[in-house]
């Protein structure tokens, strides 16, 4: 009953918040809205530089600042799975001069995933934008006899082995604990960022990572095999390598599809959230853009507040109950 209940104030207020952003807020008063910015912007990156999350703040900070003329710098903050980058920004004003930049993960599962936080995820945030993070790619030591992902799930059965992860919360870490559902023996190691991971995994020290396609390539030379891509479609970079879902995985986790949230701390003026993620939208056609997400295979673009409002509302209730149906507490 304990955890139908658990369960049931997660979804509530997962729905609340949807629907409570999207509010204008009493205090925003017009004064502070036309003047905005009248100061340099701060985004505050959960994630060491090099991976996606910082490379999309730096691509927003641009536009921004293209746009404003103001002085738009980027943060990085890594550790406890984001939490300390959170912290710093729900303690900030909430003025739209203070921003996280983090992954959907973070801001979703670290609701049910830590027992003790500073700060209420349901309430304290409110979504700007999410960037896509396209396919995932996961890949194994291609010494090891793993040529698919069922081989995978009886690999971890008989073997202990270990995932590597670039975040509590993250994609590898929630496939980590369903193979251990399934019977596996998968031990996860949490790094800050995908860079320091993939660098573990090419030197042998990791059974089975999981990643951007980017970052994969980086180690595809070095003893790696991918076996399959997260999402309901392929990496454009690896037409060949199936889906989970193809390879007849049934577990929501398959289908999902995470990104790296841009967001602002609850009680910033509705008309400066909408005027933010318009930065994002339209930067998404310049030129760097489209390398970003070439470079990363990614195959669409951001759709802007609407867009963050409903996965907020509906794949964020997934995510968390998917979470806490692993059972795990990283605190």
């Amino acid at each position: 009953m304990k955890s139908r209940a658990t369960r049931r104030s997660i979804v509530l207020g997962s729905a609340a918040l949807g629907g409570s952003v999207a509010l204008p807020r009493a205090f925003a008063q017009s004064g502070a809205v036309s003047s905005y910015p009248a100061k340099p912007v701060k985004i505050i990156v959960g994630f060491a530089p090099g991976g996606l999350t910082d490379a999309y703040a730096r691509l927003f900070a641009e536009a921004f600042t293209e746009r404003f003329k103001q002085p738009c710098v980027v943060e990085n903050r890594p550790g406890a799975g984001a939490n300390i980058a959170i912290d710093a920004v729900v303690k900030a004003p909430a003025d739209g001069y203070t921003l996280l930049a983090t992954t959907t993960g973070a801001v979703w599962q670290n609701r049910v995933l830590y027992r003790k936080l500073p700060f209420d995820l349901a309430k304290d945030i409110d979504p700007i934008t999410v960037f896509p993070s396209g396919p995932l790619i996961v890949a194994v030591a291609d010494k090891l006899p793993i040529r698919n992902f069922n081989e995978l799930v009886e690999y971890t059965r008989k073997n202990p082995s270990i995932m590597g992860s670039y975040a509590p919360a993250s994609y590898p870490h929630m496939l980590a604990e369903a193979l251990n559902k399934m019977g596996g023996k998968v031990e996860t190691v949490h790094y800050k960022g995908e860079g320091p991971m993939w660098v573990d995994f090419a030197t042998g020290q990791l059974t089975v990572a999981v990643g951007s396609d980017q970052a994969f390539a980086t180690v595809k030379d070095k003893g790696a095999r991918a076996i399959a891509a997260t999402t309901a479609t392929r990496s454009p970079r690896l037409p060949d390598v199936p889906t989970l879902m193809e390879q007849g995985y049934k577990g929501e986790l398959a289908s999902l599809d995470g990104g790296l949230a841009l967001t602002a701390r609850s009680g910033t003026p509705v008309e400066i959230l909408e005027m933010l993620s318009k930065v994002a939208v339209d930067g998404n056609d310049t030129p760097r853009a489209r390398t970003l997400r070439e470079t990363f295979a990614i195959p669409t673009a951001t759709k802007g507040r609407a867009d963050a409002l409903r996965l907020w509302r509906e794949d964020a209730v997934v995510w968390i109950r998917e979470a806490e149906a692993l059972g795990v507490k990283l605190d």
